[in-house]
C-alpha cells in the first residue's frame, strides 16, 4: 500500500487519535456474542517469494503457497480481485487449501471501482458478488476501495451503490479523498449513511495521511490496513497503541476485527505480526497464534 507511504517518517506524530463520538454507541447496541469476538490478521498477498526459507518452507512451489500461508495467518486481504474477477474454480481452488476458520476479503475489482466509478457497474459487480457467494463462510468481508479522486460529490452515487449491494454480502468502505475528512458536517454524514446501510468504514494508518485515521467505527467491526515502515521503532509503538484500542473496542462490544499488514519488505510482515498478535492476545487474555518461521531439515554430512 503506497497510499500514504513517506520516505522518512523520523519524528512524526504516530499517536492514535481518541475515538470519535459516535463510535461508543455503535459498539454499545452491539448484540453480545455467545463466542469469542473473531480476531483475523493478515496481508495482502500470499506468493512471497522472499519467504521461501523463512516463513514458508525452501523450494515451495508458487501452488502451495496459499496453503502454507493460511498456516501463518488466518485472513487475506485479497488484492488479487481488484484486477480480475475470480472464476468459480479459482474460488473452489483458494477453499480447499486453506483450513474453514480462514476468511477471506477481497477487494472489489478496479473495474468497477476506479474505471467505472460505480457508474453502470452493474453487471461488474453481479459476476463478482457470485464469486464472494462461492467463498461460503471463508467470506470475511469484501471491501470497497475508492480512489482519491472519488469526492464528496460521488456521494449520491455511492449511497445508490452501496443500496444495490447484496446485503448478505459485507462489505467495507475505503475512502481516500482528503475533503471526505476535513469537513466534521460531511464526515458525520458519510458516517451516518454508512452505518444506517450497516457498511463498515475502512480506518488506514499510514504516515502521510493521519486524516484517513478516523476512528469512526459504523458497524461492531473493525476493518484496518496499516502501513508500517521496515520495522522502525514507531512500527512497535503503533503496534501498542492498536492493541491497546482493539482490546477496549472488543471490551465494548466489539464483535469482529480484521488487521492487515502492510510493509514495503514483506519478510517484515510476519515480524510485526508476532510483536503485535502477542500484545493484543496478553491485553484480551487470549492465546491468538501467530506466525513462526520454519525450520529446515539438516541433511546429514556423509564421513
Amino acid at each position: 500500500m503506497d497510499f500514504g507511504r513517506l520516505p522518512d517518517v523520523r519524528g512524526l506524530d504516530f499517536t492514535l487519535p481518541p475515538d470519535h463520538p459516535d463510535t461508543a454507541p455503535v459498539l454499545a447496541r452491539a448484540t453480545s456474542l455467545a463466542e469469542p469476538a473473531g480476531i483475523w490478521v493478515g496481508c495482502p498477498t500470499w506468493t512471497n517469494r522472499s519467504w521461501l526459507g523463512q516463513w514458508y518452507p525452501l523450494g515451495l512451489r508458487e501452488a502451495d503457497q496459499l496453503t502454507w500461508y493460511a498456516k501463518q495467518f488466518n485472513s487475506l486481504e485479497v488484492n488479487v480481485t481488484h484486477y480480475r474477477i475470480p472464476d468459480a474454480d479459482m474460488v473452489r481452488r483458494w477453499r480447499q487449501v486453506v483450513p474453514e476458520h480462514f476468511r477471506f476479503c477481497p477487494k472489489v475489482p478496479q473495474s468497477i471501482s476506479h474505471d467505472r466509478e460505480l457508474f453502470r457497474a452493474e453487471d461488474l459487480t453481479n459476476s463478482f458478488c457470485r464469486a464472494l457467494e462461492g467463498l461460503g463462510e471463508q467470506l470475511g468481508m469484501a471491501f470497497l476501495q475508492l480512489p482519491p479522486h472519488f469526492a464528496p460529490q460521488q456521494l449520491p452515487r455511492l449511497e445508490r451503490y452501496l443500496l444495490d449491494w447484496p446485503q448478505h454480502l459485507p462489505l467495507a468502505v475505503e475512502l481516500r479523498h482528503p475533503a471526505w475528512y476535513h469537513d466534521k458536517g460531511l464526515l458525520a454524514e458519510t458516517a451516518a449513511l454508512l452505518e444506517a446501510l450497516g457498511k463498515t468504514w475502512v480506518i488506514s494508518d499510514v504516515a502521510g495521511r493521519r486524516d484517513v485515521l478516523h476512528q469512526r467505527l459504523t458497524t461492531p467491526v473493525a476493518f484496518v490496513r496499516f502501513n508500517g515502515h521496515a520495522l522502525h521503532r514507531s512500527d512497535y509503538l503503533r503496534a501498542d497503541a492498536w492493541a491497546e484500542r482493539l482490546a477496549a473496542w472488543l471490551q465494548s462490544g466489539l464483535q469482529q476485527v480484521y488487521f492487515f499488514i502492510h510493509q514495503r519488505e514483506v519478510n517484515d510482515a510476519p515480524v510485526w505480526a508476532q510483536y503485535f498478535l502477542q500484545r493484543l492476545g496478553k491485553l484480551t487474555g487470549r492465546e491468538l497464534p501467530a506466525p513462526k518461521l520454519v525450520v529446515q531439515p539438516v541433511q546429514g554430512k556423509l564421513f
